[in-house]
């Protein structure tokens, strides 16, 4: 530890301990008078809170100090006022919406990991390691266990996590990926839903929950899609006045670099084929062709995702074996273009007739 660090450490008192056995303590800067929380790790990987301080992600506890001497690490990290969900699985007071919202917020998160270079797999996800706020907001915390993805690796080097939400390759089958974070949010999304006497979220959990990581959800994106599904049946009336069942995809999440790369296609898309002339064809027939390629150039966005539930009318789409599903989706693409050229030719004989 150089002269840099330890004058960065004397910054925080103690205060009280949080927890004696993991070495959890709640500091005060004698400047700011802020609150923060030191951990003291004896098993940790330091890139991963290297990245996490170069990288804040939203809804993880942001990193202030990163200490390493003789093989153990100190850091000093944001506080998170709230109880842990599994303090709030305990007191009984969960709703479904409640578990929605979280769910959603975990998927998130995850999303934003796993899309970290080099990705960061969390490894241990259960609901200790999930604050909920006062706001009702979720906190993933606790990254000793995380690790970075890497596609060269056959199997995890060290096997950590917590039994029954651990994956099967966390216990030397093979290495973590994405989806061994997808298996522990199964398992917990489990666990909430059992506290909840529904079978709502029966779909998701198992396919997350697969042995084979192969065949469970390739990323939480797929989680949320089947989310909003869910939460579409749920509150039906409620979500049709909201207009949530026609929300076009790259508007559904609200994410904002989404919403403006979707917006600058669709915009594109619709002055492309609506300036398009076709040889020998003017009038009012030029206009149905043009609108019908708009159509053909919208539809296979639609169909691939899944907007207002349109892979129901192909079985195939909720395959397990991801080839097929994929299949699915070609399939019912080519039946919608079919259906379309055919329609598009249909009124043009009428309106040349």
């Amino acid at each position: 530890m150089d002269f840099s660090n330890r004058l960065a450490l004397s910054y925080y008192k103690t205060i009280t301990v949080l927890n004696e056995n993991r070495k959890v303590f709640l500091v005060q800067h004698v400047e700011t008078q802020k609150i923060f929380v030191r951990k003291i790790l004896s098993v940790y990987n330091l890139q991963i809170y290297q990245q996490l301080q170069d990288t804040p992600v939203i809804g993880i506890p942001k990193i202030v100090v990163i200490c390493e001497e003789d093989q153990i690490l100190t850091i000093i990290e944001e506080y998170i006022s709230g109880q842990t969900l599994e303090e709030k699985i305990h007191s009984g007071t969960l709703k479904q919406a409640d578990v929605f919202k979280y769910m959603v917020s975990l998927c998130q998160i995850l999303e934003n990991l796993h899309g970290l270079t080099p990705a960061i797999i969390h490894r241990d996800i259960k609901p200790s390691n999930i604050i909920i706020t006062l706001q009702n907001d979720l906190v993933l915390i606790d990254f000793n266990a995380a690790k970075n993805f890497s596609s060269q690796q056959s199997q995890d080097t060290v096997l950590l996590g917590t039994k029954g939400y651990a994956a099967p390759e966390q216990y030397g089958f093979g290495a973590s990926t994405q989806q061994t974070d997808i298996y522990a949010m199964g398992i917990l999304l489990k666990e909430l839903s059992a506290n909840l006497s529904t079978n709502s979220f029966d779909a998701i959990i198992e396919k997350a929950t697969q042995l084979n990581p192969a065949d469970r959800f390739t990323s939480t994106s797929e989680i949320l899609g089947l989310l909003a599904e869910i939460n579409l049946a749920y509150h039906p009336k409620k979500d049709r006045q909201e207009g949530i069942l026609f929300t076009p995809p790259g508007f559904r999440r609200r994410s904002p670099w989404r919403m403006v790369f979707s917006s600058l296609t669709y915009v594109w898309l619709v002055w492309f084929c609506l300036t398009l002339d076709f040889t020998s064809v003017t009038g009012l027939a030029l206009w149905i062709e043009r609108f019908f390629c708009l159509f053909m150039f919208l539809s296979p966005i639609f169909v691939g995702c899944n907007y207002m539930n349109l892979q129901k009318f192909m079985p195939l789409c909720q395959h397990k074996n991801r080839f097929l599903r994929f299949l699915g989706i070609f399939f019912l693409d080519i039946i919608s273009l079919s259906i379309l050229i055919t329609a598009m030719i249909f009124l043009v004989l009428i309106t040349d007739g």
